[in-house]
Parts: C-alpha cells; structure tokens; sequence
C-alpha cells in the first residue's frame, strides 16, 4: 500500500475516538466495535468484514504508544501540505532532502506497507490436577471469562505421563483476531499423592517394614497405582533404604514405560515389653560379638 494512502486515513474517525483519547479509552472503543464486527458474528456481511480490517489495522497503530506518536506526526505533515509532491516536477524526495516520504511509516507498517492480518492474542490460565490424573491423564471441563461478563466452554484432554508444570496448548481457543483465533495455553499444577512420588518416568514409593522382617525377610505385598497389588521380596538382611525395583509399574508416557521404586524403611518400636523385650534381649546378648561401628571412629579421620 502507498504512503499516500496510510497517511491519508484517520485512524481516529475510524474508532470513533479524540485524537487526545487517552489509551485506556481506544482499547474500550476497539473492543467493542471488534465484538460487533468480527466476521464469526457477521457472517456474509462484506460491508462490515472491511469495516473490522479498519479497525483492526487503527488499533494497530493507536494501540501502540510510539506508533502512535510517529502517526500523528506523519497525519499533522500530511495536514499541512507536507505530503503533497511539488509543482514544477520535483519529488518527494525534495519535501525530505533526500528522503522518502513512505519513511515515517516503515516503523508502522513493517518496510512502508501494511501488515497482513492479525491472529487473535493468545491466552494463558492454570488448572489443577491430582497426581494420578498426571500419570494415566483426563480430560478437563474449564469455563474461562471473556468481555463483559462472557464465558467459554474449554474442553482440554491433559495426555498421560504430564509433568508438573506442563503446558497444553489449544489452537483456536484464545482471542478472536482478523486471521482468526489466538492459542490457549494451559500450565498445570499437579497435587501431590499420600505414598507415591514421581522421578521422570518411575514412580516411587517408601515401604514401611519391621525389623523381624528386613532382618528375616519377608514377602510383602505393595500396592500400585493402578489398583491391584504386587508382591515384593525383602531379602534376609535387607538395610534401610534399599531401593528395590518393580518393572513396567511406573508412568507409560509415548512407547516408555518406567519402573516402581520402592525404598525400604526400617521401622522401630518405640516400646517394647513383656516377652517381646525379653527375645530382644536375648537377641542383644546373642550378637553382642558383633561391633557395627568396627571401623567408624577411622573412617571419622580420613
């Protein structure tokens, strides 16, 4: 598009505004008039689709602070005769010594043409997910506020193995714009569960087991996240803290499917009596050769 023809429109009779209006203002009038006029709301209606074009392009410029001070000072030029190419066969490039009067507008207007349409603004909100929707995923209901006192309907799938934090884009579901709708984004927080953690694809668990059964062993069974239970072994001899691994338990995310970590924690009594305390007794004495902390003190000096 020629210079003539930008700096020859007035973008303010376009939104209806004061060439003082403050920006508050020209955002309130842009709005209202793009609710009215966007072409889903007026469909088949060529008259009003160019009529949303120029107001999208105004609040393009106006919208803009430093646009909008280097339009005004191009339109109050163009008022006075400074735009207009001289008699006697100069040119433009006279008016600008040595410029070109097409300039003023390469900031506006991207190289002194007219932008293409505009998309829609994206959108951002949040929503809560507890943790085993994070690993097997759902689908989420939202109601989202619009302009004056609006509300869309969003239905969101959240795909299993999501993290916390994680966004889900929506094409098409933000603001309305010229070259059609912006993009929602959705950042999800992930409530944390009871028993089970989450390190990249496995899942993790602390067991709780008495000492009878890490010193003896024992077969225990673990419950899943999936519902059902599996059976675990507790070697004789089994310390506190050892990670034992349940395959194919944990998060299937894509083709990957973790493991269950389950970490073995050492219970202990803090009473014990009759024959109880008596067996333990015995069981001190009986061990009493044994020194766990041989080598500590040396260990300590290194």
């Amino acid at each position: 598009m020629a210079a003539k023809d930008l700096y020859e429109k007035d973008f303010y009779k376009v939104l209806g505004v004061d060439k003082k209006a403050p920006a508050d203002e020209i955002k309130k009038k842009y709005r209202s008039l793009a609710r009215d006029l966007h072409p889903d709301k007026t469909k088949g209606d060529a008259a009003k689709e160019e009529q949303f074009k120029a107001v999208s392009e105004a609040y393009e410029i106006l919208s803009d602070a430093k646009k909008r001070a280097e339009y005004d000072e191009a339109r109050s030029l163009f008022e006075r005769g400074g735009f207009r190419a001289p008699q006697g066969g100069g040119d433009f490039g006279d008016i600008f010594g040595g410029g070109n009067p097409q300039d003023i507008f390469a900031n506006l207007f991207g190289g002194g043409g007219r932008r293409g349409p505009r998309k829609g603004q994206d959108l951002q909100t949040e929503a809560t997910i507890t943790f085993r929707e994070s690993v097997f995923g759902t689908t989420l209901e939202l109601r989202l506020g619009m302009d004056r006192g609006q509300s869309q309907n969003i239905s969101a799938r959240v795909p299993a193995g999501v993290n916390d934090g994680a966004k889900i884009r929506m094409k098409g579901k933000g603001s309305p714009g010229e070259a059609g709708p912006g993009d929602l984004f959705i950042q999800l927080h992930v409530k944390p569960h009871p028993i089970f953690g989450r390190k990249g694809e496995n899942l993790t668990l602390t067991l709780p087991v008495t000492f009878t059964e890490a010193a003896l062993g024992a077969d225990i069974k673990v419950p899943t996240l999936s519902g059902d239970d599996v059976t675990v072994r507790i070697a004789p001899g089994t310390p506190n803290g050892r990670t034992l691994r349940v395959k194919g338990r944990g998060v299937t995310k894509g083709s990957t499917t973790g493991d269950l970590l389950v970490t073995v924690e050492v219970q202990v009594p803090q009473r014990v009596d009759g024959k109880a305390l008596d067996a333990l007794k015995k069981f001190a004495e009986e061990t009493a050769s044994e020194d766990v902390r041989s080598d500590f003190a040396n260990k300590a000096k290194i």
